[in-house]
């Protein structure tokens, strides 16, 4: 028999719950950092990560705000034909990549790269079923790119902290797939372009090339450590 869709989503928002619970207890939830915020972003040609752990650091970072700002744009515009209860869970989404952005910056301080912008009109948010492939897309990206960058730390603390937000993005992840019906995890890549399972783990310029499209910049990733 068929889970009917509100059980279904009783047992997400129990996992948001879980999940929330976690980054709170793992990150610090910064007291001025509000759902109703207004950051205003950087417009610049060129971005440089920098170097060392505070290169991997600033990867990081873009890719929350990257996400955060996805999140945010779906939210101001929402597809006519997506359910409220799923818009409801599309804020907790929205709430914690703010909360992982935040973080990092605070982590980085003024090593910090800008609040950029970036592009989605590549994308089609029009419709729910386009508004969650392209969820799915920007969550495999994350889970893969945290895959692929924890072992480019050397500050212990720093790789804990990146582990942490990484078991969320994972259970993100995991939700989108679910929400969307999609097949389980593989972790290989897909023909269409998109990264998925939890085995999956690329390097720093696999991850931008893959998201070069969402950014009206070019990404220096070059003094990053590879190894």
């Amino acid at each position: 028999m068929k889970t009917s869709f509100l059980a279904r989503t009783m047992r997400r928002r129990s996992f948001f719950q879980v999940a929330g619970a976690t980054v709170a207890a793992s990150t610090l939830v910064l007291a001025g950092c509000k759902d109703t915020e207004v950051v205003q972003p950087t417009t610049t040609n060129v971005l440089n990560l920098g170097s060392n752990d505070a290169g991997v650091l600033n990867y990081a970072y873009l890719l929350e705000q990257l996400e955060a700002a996805f999140y945010q744009k779906v939210l101001d515009t929402p597809p006519a034909d997506m359910p409220k209860e799923e818009l409801a869970l599309f804020t907790e989404l929205r709430d914690h990549e703010v909360i992982h952005r935040e973080y990092l910056k605070e982590l980085l301080g003024a090593n910090a790269i800008p609040t950029v912008e970036f592009d989605f009109t590549s994308l089609t948010l029009t419709t729910r079923a386009g508004v969650l492939a392209a969820a799915r897309t920007f969550e495999d990206l994350g889970v893969a790119a945290y895959n692929g960058a924890g072992k480019l730390f050397t500050s212990k603390a720093f790789l804990v902290a990146a582990g942490k937000i990484a078991s969320v993005e994972a259970r993100h992840a995991a939700f989108i797939h679910d929400l969307a019906q999609a097949p389980a995890f593989t972790g290989v890549v897909e023909t269409s372009g998109r990264y998925t399972g939890m085995a999956t783990a690329l390097t720093p310029l696999q991850v931008i090339e893959a998201a070069v499209k969402f950014f009206p910049f070019t990404v220096i990733t070059s003094g990053l450590p590879t190894a």
